[in-house]
């Protein structure tokens, strides 16, 4: 695809059409104000998929979702994916995904992602209800890591900027501990809490999920929540850096109104500030007098990962 602009205005009919899949092809070219010849032909050039075929996949990636996130019937999937029938949308998904739809729903994916269906075009739906197109570019793990470090030089330089407006006595004031644009009146429980939440979090917006349920916040309960998403979370970087698919968004449904990011500023955002609570976790526990992990420096689990010898 190389123009990008004129393929989303051509999408957006598509996507309207996902809310009705009864709609015909010459209805959707006559609402984008196209002869049905012209309109499959663009949208064939530019996916190269016909637009029954392209219409077909996004629904059938649209109800593997929906299996996944929800507890609504297969039949009521089925019939809002354009089936008539639970039997010829359990033959078609069978086709598509070498599983039924009882399969996929029995083995909950780590993101909604993992639900594409293979194409040339790279277009895919995107929950809750929308398309998602490819990156324009790829980022690697190495421009993420410079982006961060160019984050990190350039807030500092405001930070000495805005510094500059202040006399000498706020600048010589002892400082306290302020996590105010963080955490509110932080303790190690609610630090911990908001790390294992973080976790979770991003996890069911990457799925299209809700905000989680953080009630249970005992030690043995903050334990068992953190097991899998831990889990999932470092497997979905893994595959993210992998696939080179850093500059590729999502829709974050746990925000209102939902709100898009790259996968890349998703993992640099986590990185961040995790960072802040884990420094202050491990400060707690020195008070407490757990003293065993020492600062929580990095780089000593860097350096002997990379095989040089720390010191």
């Amino acid at each position: 695809m190389t123009n990008t602009d004129g393929l989303t205005g051509l999408l957006d009919w598509l996507q309207v059409g996902l809310d009705d899949p009864e709609t015909s092809a010459t209805e959707l070219a006559a609402r984008a104000h196209l002869s049905r010849f012209h309109f499959d032909r663009l949208i064939a050039a530019a996916t190269g998929e016909p637009p029954g075929a392209l219409r077909r996949r996004l629904l059938l990636e649209r109800a593997a979702h929906r299996l996944t996130t929800s507890d609504r019937t297969v039949l009521d999937i089925a019939v809002e994916a354009g089936y008539g029938s639970h039997e010829a949308f359990t033959r078609a998904f069978l086709r598509a995904y070498g599983v039924t739809p009882t399969g996929v729903r029995r083995r909950r994916p780590l993101t909604f992602r993992e639900l594409e269906l293979p194409c040339p075009s790279g277009v895919h739906f995107q929950p809750p209800g929308g398309l998602r197109l490819p990156a324009t570019h790829e980022e690697t793990p190495m421009n993420v890591l410079q982006h961060l470090v160019d984050h990190h030089v350039d807030t500092r330089t405001a930070i000495i900027d805005r510094a500059a407006t202040l006399d000498d006595e706020v600048l010589d004031r002892p400082v306290t501990v302020s996590v105010e644009t963080i955490d509110d009146r932080p303790t190690l429980r609610s630090l911990i809490n908001a790390m294992v939440t973080q976790e979770e979090h991003w996890l069911s917006a990457l799925r299209g999920g809700a905000w989680p349920d953080e009630s249970d916040r005992s030690i043995s309960g903050l334990a068992a929540r953190h097991e899998s998403p831990g889990r999932d979370y470092r497997a979905f970087v893994a595959h993210t850096l992998a696939a080179g698919t850093l500059a590729d968004t999502f829709v974050d449904t746990t925000c209102a109104p939902p709100t898009t990011h790259t996968l890349g500023g998703t993992i640099g955002h986590v990185i961040t500030f995790a960072a802040v609570r884990r420094t202050l976790a491990i400060g707690a526990l020195h008070t407490a007098g757990i003293t065993d992990l020492g600062a929580g420096d990095p780089r000593p689990f860097l350096d002997a990962k990379a095989g040089a010898t720390t010191g």
